[in-house]
């Protein structure tokens, strides 16, 4: 096994990677030293409003930092209970009840609630899901679905971590398709109880966390039938342990409780599965923000559209799939500043002095690896800070139906770039750090297996770009709100392609990227490449077309008497990618936005660099699209792949300080041996 990674020949000469004097770079603005960057401040900018309680998150990783060693020695079940028993030192600090009303010993703060989830990220995985599971989604669906009774009850017990919560939604036969669940509740006038049961194996919950081991109760998610009616999908507090009189936990009667058994990572937290064999519950169990049944059996709500009335359920419980995003960013940090970390201190062959071996991030290849995915995690950092800003305002909003499936439709997309990011980026990035990055004690072995599931957790990406094109159609007719994927490719069908073309305004586009580059279709490469016009207008174009695209696919199809789901299944990776150019197109904005917003300095020219590289490195890996659709020549092509090597050559300076800006706990990096600064002080080699 090689031990080393290593680049024969640096990629450019190494003296240029240290200053960006001389250069020919079309990027505008002055070079930023490692000394000029305080991380400090740029960690100001990077913690926000939310700074204390990042730092108090902190405080309590580097307390319980030995749960990293012991995660790698515990059994199973021992290693689950020593995650329950932190969860429970964490919940008396207050930083898991942040996001919870004050009156029941929380915090009030949604947004506080997400920033300490997302630092947690830099800790062992497994106590974040559990937190997650127990706080986010089992006290999330109380919380946002419930009532006063239901909060009265709940609440204070489940902060505390006195009562254990799962959130059982997934089924073994539908996990995406929730609308399909084969979990029945049936209410029983007689009793005014609801009797809950599993339909067969494929409607048993499952990967539910806090099953296995440590949950008392449950919200469970069942199709509602009342007076002989079906009336869709609705949740429910249904108990699925009872405590004897030793404390001991034993299954409620009717209820069978499998283990899932071991799993890739994240094998602190005890997911499991459930069976309800004619469950009974009060009628009083139904979550009943929305909707309700009377005693006497008679069904009640406030929305009388059911589609958009589960719609509107789901959409309460976006914070989850937020928290999600964040906590993949997170892992993405650590697994970045150990990269950089280790590239600055490592050294191999004597590219540029024959006295002595050349540190790692010297060289180009090396650079290119890293400093992209440097950039596009601040990139994504600061749309995910959007992200939480705009929940935290809509928090107790609900007559903005609008703005909140806006709010649904960025949490979605942001969540599934973030989460691939996230794996990407720890790959890389354990690859940078050659055999050192294969040695479980330098935490990518953990990383690795803890974030591979965040992909599909709460949503699978591609699943979750599908809603974000849905609401991206949505912009062309109120109709699609409540539209499932064949009626919305019905639709399409019948608009003209010319209201399309005109809504998309792609012919608009063009003209802007001309008055905003006077040369750029015959003018010179270089020019106007750092102009965040410019870098904007690209990304919209290419949003922009793609929607019409699908628009303009969708309708041949059905004009032609095709069926519209097998339509949408031809065109569906077109969806995919409009969407996904949408929510880059934002991340985009909300970066430009933010370095507008900074006062001139080390840390504004700082991110403006990284804005740079992320843009246009965004634009040269998606080249041969936009070549394909006239939007780069050749010439400008190569202009960008040249500038992006210049940028990288510029923002190594500065890579140590932009990686310790994130303020991970050197006790959380752990790796004694990949961040030993004995590599950076070897002797001469001759």
């Amino acid at each position: 096994m090689a031990t080393d990674t290593v680049q024969p020949t640096p990629y450019d000469d190494p003296a240029g990677a240290t200053s960006a004097e001389g250069s020919t770079s079309a990027t505008t603005g002055a070079a930023t030293s490692g000394a000029d960057l305080d991380p400090t401040r740029m960690q100001a900018i990077l913690d926000g409003r939310y700074a204390e309680v990042r730092d108090l998150v902190r405080s309590n990783l580097v307390e319980f930092a030995d749960i990293l060693t012991d995660a790698e020695t515990l059994s199973v079940d021992d290693y689950r209970d020593r995650v329950r028993d932190l969860l429970l030192e964490m919940a008396a600090s207050g930083q898991t009840g942040m996001g919870f009303p004050e009156e029941y010993g929380g915090g009030g703060d949604v947004g506080a609630s997400i920033s300490a989830f997302e630092t947690l990220a830099y800790g062992d995985l497994s106590v974040l899901v559990k937190a997650g599971v127990q706080f986010g989604l089992f006290g999330g669906a109380v919380l946002h679905l419930g009532t006063k009774h239901h909060h009265d009850r709940y609440l204070r017990p489940l902060i505390s971590g006195e009562l254990m919560g799962g959130f059982a939604m997934s089924e073994s036969g539908h996990g995406s398709n929730v609308q399909a669940l084969r979990t029945h509740a049936t209410y029983d006038p007689a009793t005014q109880e609801f009797v809950v049961t599993t339909d067969g194996d494929l409607g048993r919950k499952d990967y539910i966390g806090n099953a296995a081991r440590h949950g008392e109760v449950a919200a469970v998610f069942a199709q509602l039938h009342v007076g002989g009616e079906d009336k869709g999908v609705h949740a429910f507090v249904v108990p699925i342990r009872e405590r004897g009189e030793d404390g001991g936990l034993t299954p409620a009667p009717g209820v069978r409780i499998e283990d899932c058994g071991h799993k890739m990572g994240l094998n602190g937290v005890d997911n499991g599965r459930l069976w309800f064999d004619e469950v009974r519950i009060p009628r009083t169990a139904l979550l009943n923000r929305f909707a309700d049944v009377t005693p006497e059996g008679v069904y009640e709500s406030s929305i009388d559209n059911p589609d958009r009335r589960f719609f509107t359920t789901l959409g309460t419980l976006v914070q989850g799939r937020i928290s999600v995003g964040g906590a993949g960013l997170g892992a993405a940090k650590v697994a970045i500043t150990l990269g950089v970390r280790y590239g600055d201190l490592r050294r191999q062959f004597e590219a540029a002095d024959p006295d002595r071996e050349q540190l790692l991030l010297d060289y180009g290849m090396h650079q290119r690896r890293l400093l992209p995915l440097l950039a596009r995690t601040y990139a994504l950092h600061f749309a995910q800070e959007k992200l939480v800003g705009e929940l935290h305002l809509m928090s107790g909003v609900t007559d903005d139906e609008s703005r909140q499936r806006e709010l649904e439709s960025r949490a979605a997309g942001t969540k599934a770039l973030a989460t691939w990011h996230a794996t990407r980026t720890i790959q890389e990035c354990r690859e940078a750090c050659g055999g050192a990055g294969y040695l479980s004690a330098n935490r990518f072995a953990a990383l690795k297996a803890d974030t591979d599931v965040f992909t599909t957790f709460e949503g699978d990406n591609h699943v979750l770009l599908q809603l974000v094109a849905k609401g991206l159609l949505t912009g062309y007719a109120s109709e699609f709100e409540d539209m499932n994927q064949l009626d919305m490719a019905r639709f399409v069908g019948e608009l003209a392609v010319e209201t399309v073309i005109e809504r998309t305004s792609v012919h608009k586009l063009l003209e802007r990227i001309r008055d905003v580059l006077p040369g750029f279709d015959d003018g010179e490469p270089e020019a106007g490449l750092a102009d965040p016009d410019y870098q904007l207008a690209m990304y919209r174009f290419r949003e922009e077309h793609l929607v019409s695209g699908v628009a303009r696919r969708l309708k041949r199809g059905i004009d032609a008497g095709h069926h519209p789901g097998a339509v949408f299944s031809r065109v569906q990776d077109h969806v995919i990618a409009a969407a996904r150019a949408h929510v880059e197109r934002l991340v985009l904005e909300d970066f430009t936005a933010k370095v507008a917003g900074l006062e001139d300095g080390a840390e504004r020219d700082a991110l403006r660099l990284l804005r740079d590289l992320h843009a246009l490195s965004g634009i040269e890996a998606d080249r041969a699209w936009f070549i394909e659709h006239g939007r780069l020549s050749v010439a400008r092509s190569k202009a960008i792949t040249r500038e992006v090597g210049e940028l990288c050559r510029r923002v190594r300076p500065i890579a140590v300080p932009l990686v310790e800006s994130f303020g991970v706990p050197d006790a959380m990096l752990r790796s004694p041996d990949l961040l030993d600064e004995r590599l950076l002080a070897e002797e001469p080699t001759r």
